[in-house]
């Protein structure tokens, strides 16, 4: 996702369930411009409690928002060139997703990259079977795996709102997961 993400030529940045902010550091230091600015929101105070500790060397570059887990993003029109997503859209039924992508459209400016990685179907032998045990862990004991399960971003974006720029699967471990960068038409 960094690498097609085109992060250099970003200024402002919004990350939807930052964690604890590993992300948010490692584009500050060495991808972002120094003119760009982060703003990172999380549902969890223990997360945003971390984030903030890590980020606060960035100063005024990087804030970091406790939410109370409303999909409707209390920012204004356009404000964002990037939408950062990372691991957070399988954990969301699918009006979630539908209403958060549309938030992420109206946060966007024109041009802006939405920037999404999830949990997804697997593509190869290992990882086929790895969704399969998941799907089973998942349906009887959802708490065991963290509540995600396996879903393809590629088809909550709508043609009509979005240019797919990148669409790519990959597996560690046999886990797989899909990266996805789509720019907001206008």
């Amino acid at each position: 996702m960094i690498r097609h993400g085109e992060f250099d030529k970003a200024l402002a940045v919004l990350e939807f369930g930052c964690g604890t902010g590993r992300l948010a550091e490692i584009l500050l230091e060495n991808h972002l411009p120094v003119t760009a600015w982060y703003i990172g929101v999380d549902m969890s105070e223990t997360m945003v409690s971390l984030a903030s500790a890590r980020l606060a060397r960035f100063g005024n570059r990087a804030e970091v928002h406790l939410t109370d887990g409303s999909l409707k993003l209390n920012f204004e029109d356009g404000l964002f060139d990037r939408f950062v997503s990372c691991y957070v859209l399988d954990l969301l039924a699918i009006g979630d997703i539908q209403e958060l992508l549309r938030e992420a459209k109206r946060v966007l400016s024109p041009g802006g990259l939405l920037c999404l990685v999830s949990l997804t179907h697997g593509f190869t032998p290992i990882s086929g079977a790895v969704e399969r045990v998941w799907l089973k862990i998942f349906r009887t004991r959802p708490k065991l795996v963290g509540g995600c399960r396996p879903i393809s971003l590629v088809e909550f974006v709508s043609r009509r709102s979005w240019s797919v720029r990148f669409h790519n699967r990959y597996s560690s471990y046999g886990v797989p997961s899909e990266v996805l960068i789509a720019q907001k038409l206008i």
